[in-house]
Order: C-alpha cells, then structure tokens, then sequence
C-alpha cells in the first residue's frame, strides 16, 4: 500500500489548509499540504521535503496523529496526518496551490474538500 502524509499546522487555535492547482489530480479541491512517501524516506522526511517543494517553507514534522486510508486510481493508499511546526516568520510561496488560508477547524468542513483529507478532520478536531 502507497503512503502519503499530511501535515497538520496549528497557529493560535488555526490549522493551515491549501486549495490544489485546478489542472492537476483534485484539481480545486482543498487539503491539508503535503504527498507521497517516495522509496526510503521517512513519512517525517516526506513531509518536510513534499512542503518545501509546495510552498518553499521549511516545517518539523512532530508527531504523528494518526491515518487513514483511500482509493487512488484504483489503489489502496494510507494518508497519513502528522502535526508539524511552520517557523514563526517563514513565508509561505504558492508553487503548486492557488491559495491557503488558516481556518479553525470546524471551519474546514465547510470547504470543498479532497475525500481523503476530509476523514482527517476528526484527528484535526480533537486538537
């Protein structure tokens, strides 16, 4: 089974989510930030590299929350949360999302929302 992670930014009572590009998988929808766990990494690792691709912002992944799983083209695949600490200061680049927005977290149920990250909301919730 494939692997991606999801990093779950807290900032004064705030979680970080970001609407995809629309021309690619998902397009439009939004999602907790992050991707795939390539051969030999860590899902720490992962997600710390998948966020300085996507917003050229350096994170520290801390803790893991939990996971849950997903179909992808026909796939089984685990989506995996970690709670991970964005630098007070670092700016986030949009490279691969139109916007990002930092929501409480009953709020983010309301956006239109990747099903796969939307079975993350009850980890995200109980913050």
């Amino acid at each position: 089974m494939g692997v991606s992670v999801a990093a779950i930014i807290l900032r004064e009572g705030l979680v970080l989510v970001a609407r995809r590009d629309r021309t690619g998988p998902l397009g439009g929808l939004w999602e907790f930030p992050g991707g795939k766990v390539e051969e030999g990494e860590s899902e720490p690792e992962a997600l710390e590299r998948e966020f300085l691709e996507e917003f050229g912002a350096s994170i520290q992944a801390r803790r893991r929350l939990g996971e849950t799983s997903f179909m992808h083209k026909g796939k089984d695949r685990a989506l995996v949360a970690w709670l991970a600490d964005l630098p007070e200061g670092e700016r986030l680049e949009l490279r691969e999302h139109l916007e990002c927005r930092w929501l409480k977290p009953r709020e983010i149920g309301e956006l239109d929302l990747a099903d796969s990250d939307r079975k993350l909301l009850p980890l995200v919730e109980a913050l």
